[in-house]
């Protein structure tokens, strides 16, 4: 005799959830049970789980020929999220089960004891189950506030067990379908600008930064507060809508960094990576590809302190995803594409020792050739993709001893977000991120801003690519000053934000 049965579930494929079908086919011959597939070895081990979790739950695993293809066999199939839908998909065969679930799937590692944990990646397969179709999910009970993001026209059911879902199958008891979560707006506070003594320069060239989504390099002497005022940028940075927090949220769940009691990210991230990270951690990959830094900041900000002490392959990486908002992955496992869509923010000392240009404070012990060596560590086209270079100058004792309030977070948030309302009529969520074609069919300079940016352009050698940097640049800091066409005055402070243009 022979007996098939299909329960549906769903994988991972890079960032995306993917529809995978566990059939059972039970026939006769020597007792064995075999997972084909394509299964990774943590799918593999499957066998002794779901024996286990047989023998704990009271069921008496079949003494046949059991074979579980978990299909499209042309899939890799990765973690322990397929126990569940392999034991449901036997007790199929068996008949303990209602063949009426081809509306439902399920997703959970089992334990030896038939109960369920959690999963990385519920979001992502919780939204391809809607996009599916899928009218009912069945979660472990840890993933199901997660699961729930997907929105109402899912079903999510959190179990703790097998047994649960077993009998709510069987109609012996009824499982409560989870209530979409909403999140809380009001968790902790993010350190804001205020905190910051002086370096109003600074603060004006992250405001423009925040405002157009330029990428940043802030080069000053120790102790100036480049991490202290990377560290704020989020805090002026428009919200994140509903479709950002989905996508933000989908790459942490994949990472395993997101907390049951606040599945989804509202705050944009702001990533912090050590110089030593290697490329495959700035960029993601490895033998199962994974998401880098560059991923989990997504819609957020990578800041990448002591710049050129990082590995010259890992900045080297970031060029491909700076312009394009993606890391595409390619490994013998496999091919996987992961969202990168960053702010990029960097800090750097002048000099090896840090106090180049700064010997009033502190003399400096680099020769002039270790200091080029030292700049030449960042290569000429990532700095060609940094929209904004920054001097950061020392505080003085003036500024640490003044009380006067600083202008808050919250009222400079006011003015991006108006600016930013003028890069979404221009058909775009940022300014950096208008092509070259759109930039220069929109892009509209008196007489005086382009004399100046023409006089500019031919005395510091600028490349094309900073041209258009200097052009994307003004019109951010015309629509802070909610001006109708760029002048003079916003081209000059452009310029002036390219100094490692004016040094070569």
């Amino acid at each position: 005799m022979r007996v098939l049965s299909e329960i549906k579930t769903f994988g991972l494929s890079g960032a995306r959830g993917c529809e995978i079908t566990a059939e059972c086919f039970l026939s006769g011959g020597l007792p064995s049970f075999e997972i084909v597939g394509l299964p990774d070895v943590s799918v593999k081990e499957a066998r002794d789980r779901v024996r286990a979790s047989f023998k704990n739950l009271s069921y008496d695993f079949p003494q046949r020929r059991v074979t579980v293809n978990l299909a499209p066999a042309d899939t890799k199939k990765e973690g322990a999220s397929f126990d569940l839908p392999i034991l449901l998909s036997i007790l199929g065969a068996l008949g303990e089960i209602p063949k009426t679930v081809s509306e439902s799937a399920f997703i959970g590692e089992l334990s030896l004891a038939g109960e369920l944990r959690p999963c990385r990646g519920v979001l992502s397969m919780a939204l391809a189950a809607r996009d599916a179709g899928i009218k009912n999910l069945f979660v472990p009970t840890d993933n199901a506030r997660e699961a729930s993001l997907a929105g109402e026209a899912l079903k999510v059911y959190g179990a703790k067990s097998a047994s649960d879902i077993i009998a709510h199958l069987k109609g012996e008891i009824i499982l409560t379908p989870e209530t979409p979560w909403e999140p809380s707006y009001d968790n902790a506070k993010t350190p804001d600008l205020s905190d910051v003594k002086g370096q109003e320069n600074v603060k004006r060239a992250l405001e423009i930064a925040a405002a157009g989504g330029h990428n940043i390099l802030m080069i000053g002497p120790p102790g100036s507060g480049k991490s202290m005022m990377a560290e704020r940028l989020p805090s002026i940075l428009p919200d994140m809508t509903r479709e950002e927090s989905l996508k933000t949220t989908e790459i942490h769940s994949i990472c395993g960094l997101v907390s049951n009691e606040n599945p989804l990210i509202v705050k944009r991230p702001f990533r912090s990576p050590h110089h030593t990270t290697s490329a495959i951690g700035i960029a993601g990959g490895g033998a199962k590809p994974h998401p880098g830094e560059i991923s989990l900041a997504h819609n957020g900000v990578l800041f990448l302190d002591e710049l050129p002490e990082f590995r010259r392959d890992a900045l080297e990486i970031l060029r491909q995803p700076m312009e394009t908002g993606e890391i595409k992955i390619s490994r013998v496992s496999g091919n996987a594409t992961y969202p990168a869509d960053f702010m990029l923010v960097c800090a750097m000392n002048p000099c090896k020792c840090g106090w180049h240009g700064y010997e009033d404070k502190h003399a400096c012990t680099c020769s002039e050739a270790s200091i080029r060596n030292y700049i030449d560590k960042i290569s000429g086209p990532l700095l060609d993709r940094i929209d904004i270079h920054v001097s950061v100058p020392s505080v003085t004792y003036d500024d640490m001893s003044d009380n006067t309030p600083s202008e808050p977070s919250s009222v400079i948030k006011e003015r991006v977000n108006r600016a930013r309302e003028k890069a979404h009529a221009r058909g775009v969520f940022c300014n950096a991120a208008l092509s070259a074609k759109k930039l220069h069919e929109t892009v509209d300079l008196t007489d005086e801003a382009e004399t100046l940016l023409r006089t500019a352009f031919d005395s510091l050698g600028l490349t094309g690519r900073s041209y258009d940097k200097i052009l994307r640049l003004a019109m951010t800091i015309s629509d802070l000053a909610e001006s109708e066409r760029i002048e003079a005055s916003h081209i000059a402070e452009a310029i002036q934000y390219r100094s490692l243009d004016r040094e070569e």
